[in-house]
């Protein structure tokens, strides 16, 4: 099999990955019209359509599929054994991708890689800042960042941040015309303002919990956003109750602009952890950076 083959088989297991010839050509940084040409090579070598492509989508055809889970094992394989060669280089080299939730993202992972960056500067980052809970495996990252109780059982999870808190939260403008509620419950009379969760469009029920009793609110108030920094902006201007983490709050109650309140039924919860397949070919600089950033993070609470 010469040259030419090996690179369009590539080729074709990239766009059976992604079903997208525009994230195919960007993957294998190509032009979408080289990718096409050598499609078109590889279908007439073998005498079958491998995909079928429309203005709209790609999918495989049945001979794609049968060929797909031929080769992907093999090229698995491939994979592997480059990453055991790579292992031994002096200086660790290769892309990480890894997605994770904005806060997590800003305050705990950038920082890691900024240093990393410095002792290994053959490593790449591509990092996808998203509050959806997105498939790591089907969309071929390395790693992913949630918090603890959210990580699916199947991945290995290590932890990187202390246990969070959350925390109601009002301005003292709003607290002034709208009294402070004494109990989860009286919640349902005032203006509260909502997130969207990115997963199923749904909003975010508020969770409480004294130690003995847990109550969950489904609050209701004129605004809904799916991004923290605006929910933010909203609550410190007086629009409403809003419920943020203990670290978004933080520096704003302790600045006098917010009011914290509810605290006794604000419970701990497992922080942020970083989760990833047990695979066999994660690569020298993935397993580095793993360990430089559970090293950083867990070194003031282990």
């Amino acid at each position: 099999m010469n040259k030419i083959d090996l690179t369009d088989l590539n080729t074709f297991i990239t766009l059976a990955e992604e079903l997208s010839f525009t994230k195919a050509s960007v993957r294998l940084e190509t032009s979408q019209s080289a990718l096409s040409h050598a499609l078109k090579r590889l279908e007439m070598r073998l005498g079958v359509r491998l995909f079928t492509r429309s203005t709209r989508q790609v999918s495989l055809t049945q001979a794609g599929e049968q060929l797909y889970n031929t080769l992907q094992p093999a090229f698995e394989s491939i994979a592997l054994g480059l990453n055991e060669v790579g292992a031994l280089r002096e200086k660790p080299s290769g892309s990480i991708r890894i997605t994770a939730p904005p806060y997590a993202a800003r305050q705990i992972l950038f920082p890691v890689i900024r240093t990393f960056n410095e002792d290994y500067p053959d490593v790449k980052f591509d990092i996808s800042v998203d509050s959806g809970f997105r498939d790591i495996i089907s969309e071929r990252f390395d790693a992913g960042i949630r918090l603890g109780e959210l990580v699916a059982t199947n991945m290995v999870a290590l932890r990187i941040s202390p246990d969070m808190r959350m925390s109601v939260v009002a301005s003292h403008t709003y607290i002034e015309r709208y009294g402070l509620p004494k109990h989860p419950a009286e919640l349902a009379a005032h203006n509260c303002i909502n997130f969207r969760l990115p997963t199923n469009g749904g909003n975010y029920i508020w969770e409480f919990d004294d130690g003995r009793k847990k109550v969950n609110v489904r609050v209701d108030g004129q605004l809904t956003f799916n991004d923290t920094d605006l929910i933010i902006e909203a609550v410190v201007q007086g629009a409403g109750i809003a419920c943020l983490t203990e670290a978004q709050a933080r520096e704003l109650v302790n600045a006098g602009k917010l009011v914290r309140m509810l605290e006794e039924w604000c419970q701990s919860f497992p922080g942020y952890h970083i989760f990833y397949p047990e695979r066999k070919n994660n690569s020298a600089a993935f397993r580095l950076f793993i360990e430089r950033l559970r090293m950083k993070n867990n070194s003031n609470y282990s």
